[in-house]
């Protein structure tokens, strides 16, 4: 009797180990076409570039990293440095520093260089429109030296200035050699400190008229018309994909920060190291896919809305309005409820005159109930000298009598 009991009891154990195996086996053979059933879930931030070197992709609105690998290490970034220099192309159009329509001469030091070029010729002068453009389709070497000296006078001058804004930018990884991406000793950047360039390109979104468009000519009217055709071949088969900047050597490997934008939504893709055009293109496809799939923004601030006043003492202008120059928003989970998002603006105290450009003046805050969810820097629109002293006591007398 007893060893009918003992082998009764090690019956019972075994069914109770084996019915959950059992049950989870039927449950896998009812799956249609026989195939194990497996919970359907976005794929695996790890997953997004697994052959990329280094890669990141950030909100580009509020600069939430969704995903990041490696992003801090230095690397060589080839053409991708072009997206500094076009920072400061823009910086210096919007300062009126220099007009689209300005004649840039050729020197013979530009029209050196190798690589990537529109070939333009010693002494032979174009637009700063096409300039750009050179710059954005073709990633042309020379355009952009010939851009640096037409803005700094030299392109060391203007190098100096690219590293000058870098360090402005917070960019812990990034040494500028050159404004082209030609390969040189301690020139450098890491995935990260691209995207944040990126982003600070993307506040001016006139950019895109530029990187966004697939294919141009150059010299259109002359007898040597050139046809510029994009390197960044994700603007015309990505849907949203308007910019940014490829890359290319053989020591930084393929290259890419791209961008696109989908239902207010704006992204920034960045991937180094990669093998090949088509495995950088269908990995930066997939980052992008993966973010639209899954975020969604809430608007703070569109272009062109006003934020506030900006007030300062002792210059040129006593106020100035400040209108939103790009679109403010939040990363949010898609289903997230909004009804309780809210803004501070928070401008610097004291600010006196001169102040340039860019120069950050205030913040934005946002918060979700109590929580802070993000800060947005709040830069000055335009550059503000001191007053005089006439301007002043003129000023002083007018408000006295007011």
């Amino acid at each position: 009797m007893r060893i009918y009991s003992v082998k009764l009891l090690l019956l019972l154990i075994a069914l109770t180990v084996a019915l959950p195996t059992a049950v989870w086996a039927e449950a896998e053979e009812k799956t249609p076409g026989g195939a194990a059933a497996k919970p359907s879930a976005p794929p695996a931030a790890a997953d997004l570039a697994p052959s990329a070197r280094s890669a990141i992709l950030m909100d580009a609105d509020s600069g939430t990293i969704i995903y990041e690998k490696n992003s801090h290490d230095k690397l060589p970034p080839a053409s991708i440095t072009k997206i500094m220099t076009m920072i400061l192309i823009m910086e210096a159009l919007d300062d009126g520093r220099i007009k689209l329509t300005d004649k840039v001469p050729t020197s013979e030091y530009a029209a050196s260089m190798g690589g990537s070029q529109i070939f333009l010729e010693i002494g032979e002068e174009m637009t700063v429109d096409e300039m750009v453009k050179g710059i954005a389709l073709a990633s042309g070497n020379d355009a952009s030296v010939a851009m640096a000296e037409k803005i700094a006078g030299t392109e060391a001058e203007f190098v100096k200035m690219m590293n000058d804004k870098a360090a402005q930018l917070g960019l812990k990884n990034t040494h500028f050699a050159n404004c082209n991406g030609l390969p040189a000793s301690d020139h450098y950047t890491s995935a990260h400190d691209i995207a944040v360039m990126s982003k600070e390109l993307l506040k001016h979104p006139e950019i895109t008229k530029y990187t966004g468009l697939y294919q141009d000519y150059l010299r259109k009217s002359s007898e040597k018309p050139f046809w510029l055709v994009n390197t960044n071949k994700l603007v015309r088969f990505y849907t949203g994909a308007d910019g940014l900047k490829t890359g290319f050597t053989n020591e930084a490997k393929f290259c890419l920060s791209a961008t696109a934008k989908r239902d207010g939504l704006r992204l920034v893709a960045v991937v180094m190291g990669e093998p090949n055009t088509k495995t950088r293109n269908a990995e930066v496809s997939k980052m992008l896919d993966y973010s639209f799939a899954q975020y969604m923004n809430h608007s703070i601030f569109k272009e062109g809305d006003s934020m506030g006043t900006l007030q300062v003492e002792k210059g040129s202008v006593a106020s100035l309005p400040l209108q939103a120059k790009h679109s403010y928003s939040v990363l949010l989970k898609k289903g997230t409820p909004t009804n309780d998002i809210r803004y501070e603006l928070k401008l610097n105290d004291n600010l006196k005159a001169p102040i340039k450009i860019g120069d950050q003046v205030g913040r934005i805050i946002v918060y979700q109930g109590s929580q802070v969810l993000t800060e947005f820097p709040v830069d000055a629109p335009q550059t503000i000298e001191k007053a005089g002293l006439w301007r002043l006591m003129k000023r002083s007398m007018g408000s006295l009598f007011s």
